[in-house]
């Protein structure tokens, strides 16, 4: 059945979504963007920080649905400049350096609030 995740560690949802939902086997987050849970837009920040807030607020999300990075299956990165790929990278890969989840890295064309990266992730439940 399912059931809805919220935390505070993590900004509140800006639309009609839920920060993420699971069935207890799985989790699925919504996109998290670099705002932080005080509702600060990190979006004149270098990409890294932006990669930094967005997996932070993942995380949280993540953790209040009973999973962690280690748990995590799948994640998408949607940026707003591919070419700000390498800098992404370099974070992301701080939080997934051992054995990595499947990831996808696509181009948008525009992010919510004017974000320059939004990733979302699929989590097992242990």
């Amino acid at each position: 059945m399912k059931e809805t995740i919220h935390t505070d560690d993590a900004p509140a949802a800006v639309g009609a979504y839920s920060q993420a939902t699971t069935d207890g086997d799985l989790v699925f987050t919504a996109g998290q963007i670099p705002l932080t849970r005080d509702g600060d837009l990190l979006d004149d920040a270098p990409i890294a920080v932006q990669t930094e807030q967005a997996l932070d607020n993942l995380l949280a999300v993540l953790e209040e649905g009973g999973a962690s990075a280690e748990d995590v299956l799948k994640t998408t990165v949607f940026m707003a400049d591919i070419d700000d790929f390498d800098e992404m990278n370099e974070t992301y890969a701080d939080y997934f350096d051992e054995s990595p989840p499947a990831r996808s890295a696509v181009e948008a064309g525009a992010l919510p609030k004017g974000a320059g990266v939004e990733i979302e992730a699929v989590a097992v439940v242990e």
